[in-house]
């Protein structure tokens, strides 16, 4: 297996690299603070191309290798986990469910505007009763003539109260007395389209969380994605996909965190030395930086596997569960070595240590991606 990065995946981490040194990390604090929309990076992303990179060049997109979307994604989340969320969503979920499950129309339609940064997409499948259990849905949708109308709320809608279009999964009656989850791209002018709250976060305050109500929403018959009943196997490939996103969102995470403790540990004298010359904070280091390298060379594992083509979906969730819950363990341990200045808002830990807590909990708990893996070890050995 080659561990080299190619020339132009060098070049474009280098570039989002600096790219997020200059254009966000100064503004990072402040956006959070205040709980703002970072609207002015998401469009300069759009120029750079960055949102259409699960987007064909014939769709007015620059699509790209999972390995460069993981680099990137990484990048962006060393500085913001917030940006790359906002991103990730919109590319390995909006973007690329409609490249793979769309008619020509749809693409036409939606993809061209979603690269460039004019539209951007959200993706919802939870909702107030139904979370790791998909089958729980109560979002219902029926056909009227040319139009699904659509009932329900869904919950927990990343850029909910920002998105232009929302891919959204209801129940539809397939045939009489036969249920079946399906997909919509809803755009939020449609009638009967409400966001009817925000959500008060512990971290990602620059990512507005929604609740959304869809009271008789008129989503035209065109715009249900990949046919009727197909919703099931749309949600848990698209998921599967994004899972690598959000394993890369927690190596950046966790690249932060750590620099963060090795910064500090070099600063901090105690007993007359620098803490980083205490052995206790040297294994806290070690073990930091090999739970980030273990986390990062399975998500560029699951990476690889999509760009060859190969099964993927345990990998992905091998990949979201690892690096996850290392995040939160090497978010724990450089906040532990800045003792009570690790607590204090002053310092950056403090914000990474909230922003990791949900990564082992959106896009599939820790629990379900267990299910996952075991599920497939079992019937590999079978």
């Amino acid at each position: 297996m080659n561990f080299e990065l190619s020339e132009d995946q060098i070049l474009l981490r280098n570039m989002i690299r600096d790219f997020a040194e200059k254009e966000i990390r100064p503004r990072v604090k402040e956006l959070e603070d205040r709980h703002e929309f970072p609207g002015a990076i998401i469009r300069k992303l759009g120029s750079l191309g960055i949102l259409g990179m699960s987007v064909p060049a014939e769709f007015g997109g620059i699509k790209t290798d999972a390995i460069s979307n993981v680099l990137v994604l990484e990048e962006l989340s060393r500085i913001s986990p917030t940006v790359c969320l906002i991103v990730s969503v919109h590319s390995s979920l909006f973007c690329y469910s409609i490249l793979k499950y769309g008619t020509d129309r749809q693409k036409s339609t939606y993809l061209p505007p979603a690269a460039k940064g004019d539209l951007l997409g959200a993706f919802s499948i939870t909702e107030p009763e139904a979370g790791s259990d998909a089958t729980a849905l109560k979002t219902k949708a029926q056909k009227q003539g040319d139009f699904y109308i659509l009932n329900g709320t869904k919950a927990w809608v990343t850029s909910g109260t920002e998105a232009d279009g929302l891919i959204i999964f209801a129940v539809t009656e397939k045939e009489p007395g036969l249920k079946k989850l399906s997909a919509f791209i809803v755009e939020k002018s449609f009638p009967g389209f409400l966001v009817s709250k925000v959500e008060k976060k512990m971290g990602l305050h620059s990512s507005p969380t929604a609740e959304v109500i869809l009271e008789d929403c008129r989503v035209p018959a065109d715009n249900l994605l990949g046919g009727e009943g197909k919703g099931a196997s749309i949600a848990f490939h698209c998921l599967d996909y994004s899972r690598i996103g959000i394993a890369a969102q927690a190596v950046g995470l966790s690249q932060r965190a750590l620099e963060e403790g090795l910064k500090y540990a070099r600063q901090r004298q105690a007993f007359g030395k620098k803490i980083a010359e205490f052995e206790a904070v040297q294994f806290m280091l070690a073990d930091c930086a090999t739970q980030l390298e273990a986390a990062r060379l399975l998500t560029y594992r699951a990476a690889d596997l999509f760009d060859r083509d190969k099964p993927f979906s345990k990998e992905a969730s091998m990949a979201k569960l690892y690096a996850s819950e290392a995040a939160n363990r090497i978010a724990y341990q450089a906040l532990q070595i800045h003792g009570g200045y690790g607590y204090s808002s002053e310092f950056e830990i403090e914000r990474i240590y909230r922003d990791a807590r949900v990564v082992s909990i959106y896009e599939g708990t820790s629990e379900i991606q267990r299910l996952v893996i075991a599920r497939s070890l079992l019937k590999e050995s079978s």
